[in-house]
């Protein structure tokens, strides 16, 4: 019997940030550094920096449905960034940083219209911003940006950007940590 997993193509800031707090869930098998969201085919990290091809930086979470559902996704995705700014995330700011939901099917789609209507507002007094759009290319960024936070934990960005985020994530979703994840 053919094990089927799906995946999650989110937007919400730096990509770093995001692939080092998926990394430690369960369920979740793979996290992929990379660009989705501009009309510039296979883009590069300084022209997405740029701001000029109109590309996020993204991860794209390769999981397990029978251990973490979509929704979960999401609801770690809502807490663990800031979806009430636009263009920016803390001092990253520019349209490479926006908050989007790439779904790649009609019951992504629902199941992300719900979440941010529903559990993103429990967590943020501003409107919630995210854009929820369908996915038409995700391109893999260059292979130094990949497993960055386990590569480089001493990197000063990881240590006063990425290990809070890490820190609440771990807080709230205790439950849902890989029982090999740091704490």
């Amino acid at each position: 019997m053919e094990h089927k997993t799906q995946t999650a193509t989110l937007a919400g800031g730096c990509f770093w940030c995001l692939e080092a707090v998926y990394q430690q869930v369960s369920g979740v098998l793979s996290v992929v550094s990379g660009y989705a969201g501009g009309s510039v085919p296979n883009p590069s990290y300084e022209a997405v920096c740029g701001g000029l091809t109109g590309h996020t930086e993204t991860v794209q979470v390769k999981f397990d449905p029978k251990v973490i559902s979509y929704r979960e996704i999401l609801e770690i995705f809502f807490y663990i960034h800031d979806p009430t700014t636009l263009n920016r995330q803390g001092n990253d700011h520019g349209t490479q940083y926006r908050s989007v939901i790439f779904y790649s099917d009609d019951d992504q789609r629902k199941t992300a219209e719900d979440t941010k209507a529903k559990f993103a507002p429990k967590y943020w007094d501003d409107p919630v911003i995210t854009e929820i759009v369908p996915l038409e290319k995700f391109w893999e960024a260059e292979k130094y940006h990949q497993n960055y936070f386990n590569d480089h934990p001493e990197q000063a960005y990881c240590q006063v950007i990425i290990n809070p985020k890490l820190q609440k994530f771990r807080a709230k979703f205790e439950s849902k940590l890989k029982p090999d994840a740091n704490a």
